[in-house]
């Protein structure tokens, strides 16, 4: 969990909202989609910090 929360914010990550996409993303994932998807330089906007 602390390397998940670690590089969220190293790739200017909000971490909570990058976790919150992970747990309810994961789940959905289907059989021939990879995890990369979940990676943080694929995160949606709405995980990115305000600069």
């Amino acid at each position: 969990m602390y390397s998940i929360i670690e590089t969220a914010k190293e790739n200017n990550l909000n971490p909570f909202r990058y976790l919150t996409y992970i747990f309810k993303k994961f789940p959905n994932i289907k059989e021939n989609e990879t995890a990369d998807i979940l990676l943080p330089w694929n995160a949606p906007e709405e995980c990115k910090v305000k600069i």
